[in-house]
């Protein structure tokens, strides 16, 4: 069954939401997701050290910046503590889904901010 042709279907009848080709993003996201579960201790490890490297340069970023004080610290207080939940989430042990999640939005985030300042 897993090698068949057919459109899998929900119970509604309808098409599956992540077999449409327009929502590709999500099918990758959920293919990374469940090799992100597979083998979730190796891969929180890798993500600590280089998810920790990306917040410390966009923590340099913002204090070498020239922008408002104010707004400098709220950014980085963002970024610090978006860190820090990723990396409470990996030594708390919690589910894959919410730990991978937490990757993604710490590592865009950081990925924003520097870009931001480099401009």
């Amino acid at each position: 069954m897993r090698n068949s042709e057919t459109i899998q279907m929900t119970h509604s009848g309808h098409k599956s939401v992540f077999n449409s080709k327009k929502l590709k993003p999500f099918k990758i996201y959920n293919q990374v997701l469940v090799e992100f579960k597979r083998a979730q201790t190796g891969y929180a490890t890798i993500a600590i050290i280089g998810q920790s490297c990306i917040g410390s340069v966009a923590a340099m970023t913002l204090l070498m910046s020239d922008i408002q004080t104010p707004i400098m610290l709220i950014l980085l207080f963002l970024v610090t503590i978006l860190c820090m939940a990723f990396n409470g989430a990996v030594l708390a042990q919690l589910k894959s889904k919410a730990v991978f999640n937490l990757l993604i939005l710490s590592v865009s985030f950081s990925i924003l901010v520097i870009i931001a300042n480099l401009l």
